[in-house]
């Protein structure tokens, strides 16, 4: 039976996870502006990966159906943001956001903005103007191997990461990146092992011998070869344009917040900052104006507790849905029987479901659409499983589809 198309504006993800979490689309500065009443003074960590001034507009290639995830065929291409714009917007935006960072920082806070060599000695200045220059702490640089060449210059192989805290007081864990060294001490020192069988080196300096274990942990410097680049076949990549990796992040959430501690990407595009806080136990907050975060961000928090938050006013193309509803012991089985979707452009589809990246079922609440059951198209095979099964409780059944641009179409089920 067709159903009836209604407005959803929050999305609620229950779980039993150690951490919880919050969604919202919409622009940076707005969104964190809204966050303040609730969230002034209580963020842990900031990071930070905003546009770079390049000039360009950035390209996601989705997969449509089951088809292959990447290639001309069997997919479809959705820009994900743009770059465009002049230096004096640029500076502006970040202004406000580094702004209103400062404010959600709690005392103990502490900020990272990724940047690359367009942007990095303009935001430089700003961070200390907003955060004072005697709170800078580091100049990460990030060495990564990837793509071609110049033979115009030597090839840019580097990210900058600005590392800020917000005042005296603020809670740095370095002993919390500590990893085996990749290499042992050599120079001038002399190979001994210990009647353990561990091996370490020796060296005597104004009378005095020091010595150094091989295996010893030993904290990362402020330049950070050991994490290398996302290749293009990578299986962490969603396929988001500029995505950084998992263990990029999983550091800086380590040494800067705590299990418990709320960490913000207000730039959260491949939404690997969210993904990196709850693996490691700390509550997240993530905001993007791409509609294709939403997708990627359901898919990486799967069985995780947060909410998504929309714009009233989103712009959702038309869409007519398919879908039987038939009453079990103690549950309802939900089938989705066809949806359609008017998206210029789409290749030809052998399933009219093919369109379809995600869907849940759930029951609608006085603070917005309580999703109970969910399915997401995975990397491996991409089948779609048409039938979902909810608990039978009190209260009106709902049905949501997301597109493979990141559309979310809700529907009110009949019982």
């Amino acid at each position: 039976m067709a159903l009836e198309r209604i407005q959803v504006t929050a999305e609620r993800h229950a779980a039993n996870g150690a951490s919880k979490g919050l969604f919202c689309l919409g622009d940076a500065a707005e969104r964190m502006e809204a966050l303040l009443g609730e969230y002034e003074g209580r963020i842990k960590l900031i990071y930070m990966d905003p546009p770079f001034m390049t000039g360009d507009r950035f390209y996601m290639r989705v997969r449509v159906g089951e088809k292959e995830w990447r290639g001309a065929k069997g997919s479809y291409v959705v820009e994900s943001f743009s770059d465009r714009c002049t230096r004096d917007e640029y500076l502006a935006m970040m202004r406000r956001a580094l702004e209103l960072s400062r404010r959600l920082l709690s005392d103990q806070g502490m900020i990272f903005v990724h940047l690359d060599y367009r942007a990095h000695p303009h935001v430089r200045l700003l961070m200390d103007e907003i955060f004072g220059e005697e709170n800078f702490l580091n100049e990460i640089v990030w060495v990564y191997q990837s793509g071609g060449r110049s033979i115009h210059h030597f090839s840019r192989k580097h990210d900058v990461i600005l590392f800020y805290r917000k005042g005296e007081d603020y809670d740095f864990n370095i002993e919390a990146v500590k990893a085996p060294r990749t290499a042992p001490r050599t120079s001038h020192m002399r190979r001994h092992v210990d009647p353990d069988g561990r091996v370490y080196r020796s060296i005597r300096s104004n009378g005095r011998v020091y010595t150094y274990y091989d295996d010893d942990p030993v904290a990362p410097t402020d330049v950070w070869q050991d994490l290398p680049h996302l290749q293009q076949k990578d299986p962490e990549r969603t396929g988001f344009d500029v995505q950084k990796p998992l263990a990029l992040l999983d550091r800086i959430v380590k040494c800067a917040s705590r299990p418990g501690d709320w960490v913000l990407d207000p730039f959260a595009g491949s939404a690997t900052t969210l993904e990196a806080a709850r693996r490691n136990g700390r509550n997240f907050i993530g905001i993007d104006r791409s509609p294709l975060t939403l997708n990627i961000a359901r898919r990486r928090l799967a069985g995780s507790d947060y909410s998504l938050l929309l714009p009233e006013d989103e712009n959702k193309p038309t869409s007519v849905c398919n879908a039987s509803v038939r009453a079990g012991i103690g549950f309802y089985h939900v089938s989705l029987e066809d949806f359609s979707v008017d998206m210029p452009g789409l290749p030809e589809l052998a399933d009219p479901l093919d369109v379809v990246d995600n869907w849940s079922v759930g029951y609608l609440r006085p603070e917005g659409y309580a999703v109970m059951a969910e399915f997401a198209r995975n990397r491996r095979d991409g089948a779609l499983q048409r039938e979902l099964a909810v608990p039978a409780y009190a209260g009106e059944l709902a049905l949501c589809v997301s597109d493979i641009t990141g559309s979310s179409h809700y529907f009110a089920l009949p019982r």
